[in-house]
């Protein structure tokens, strides 16, 4: 059988949970189990048993982001460190799962997606597979869930695993300028949803390019804001990272920064790759007079100016 990108990232995912866990630090060990208990069971009752009974992938964008609100809870029922860290960083957790989390539950409620039908994103990438000549598409497409469950449990979780059990009672510079990346980046995030949701309430827009504010310089600045919030987050945790050497082999060390950093990057391949900028272009494309100029002139995901 064919590996998919989910069997390789879920592998992925379990081997770096399985070295950060030999940390010395008895509560981050604590806590990275806890949450990886609670992740597999969110998962398999919120994602993969719905998809299993419906064939449906989009369960999975319910059970991420409460996922994510779940990490938050642990930080703060768990977390030993300075009370200032983990309030902050388990207040930022809850925020980013709790604000997606709903919000998913009422478009389901009000537009049908995820309770009746799929997200066009979750049919690309059944297409995908299929044109790849991916056998089991079905079994590929339960690995590609669990995966999203497996990164809340690990490398989305290490960074504030880390900033709320570092005990230094002053605050660092990194730490201040990964929150203002993490604020300024859900700024973005707003602003860019209000100016499409603006753009497509007008009737003369109907079946148009959104190419105003934010979006005349990048296709997807909703997207790049996402990722944006993650690399925050990421910043923040460096100085809880250095001083976590103390507690762990230099191996582990270095292996559990690497799962932070991945925090960042497993964001930038999920959002450009698999269920973000490309899977929604290709339906674009088809849909949008207009469109391919508009990938010509705009940057994708990093904001730039556009090309004449």
């Amino acid at each position: 059988m064919k590996l998919s990108f989910g069997f390789v990232l879920s592998t992925f995912f379990v081997a770096l949970w399985a070295l950060a866990v030999q940390s010395g630090d008895g509560n981050f060990v604590a806590m990275l189990q806890v949450n990886g208990a609670l992740q597999l069971c969110l998962f398999f009752a919120v994602a993969a048993v719905p998809f299993l009974l419906t064939g449906r992938m989009s369960w999975v964008d319910i059970a991420w982001p409460f996922g994510v609100a779940g990490i938050g809870a642990v930080i703060l029922a768990m977390g030993d460190g300075a009370p200032i860290r983990k309030m902050a960083i388990g207040a930022v957790y809850l925020f980013i799962g709790l604000r997606m989390g709903l919000g998913a539950v009422t478009m389901a409620f009000k537009t049908g997606v995820i309770f009746k039908t799929e997200f066009p994103r979750y049919e690309y990438r059944r297409m995908e597979m299929s044109e790849s000549g991916t056998g089991s598409i079905r079994l590929h497409m339960l690995a590609e869930i669990m995966a999203q469950g497996l990164a809340n449990a690990s490398v989305l979780a290490i960074p504030g695993f880390l900033i709320a059990n570092n005990t230094a009672p002053t605050i660092t510079p990194l730490e201040v300028a990964g929150l203002a990346v993490w604020a300024t980046a859900y700024i973005l995030e707003s602003v860019a949803d209000g100016q499409k949701l603006l753009f497509i309430s007008k009737p003369e827009n109907v079946g148009g390019v959104c190419n105003i504010g934010l979006w005349r310089f990048s296709r997807h600045p909703n997207y790049f804001a996402e990722w944006l919030v993650w690399t925050g987050i990421v910043i923040a945790a460096v100085p809880s990272w250095l001083a976590h050497q103390s507690s762990a082999s230099t191996a582990v060390w270095i292996v559990i920064g690497i799962g932070g950093l991945c925090a960042s990057v497993m964001l930038y391949i999920t959002l450009v790759y698999l269920t973000g900028a490309i899977p929604a272009e290709y339906y674009s494309v088809r849909k949008r007079e207009g469109y391919r100029e508009y990938q010509r002139t705009t940057s994708m995901f990093f904001p730039w100016f556009p090309k004449s």
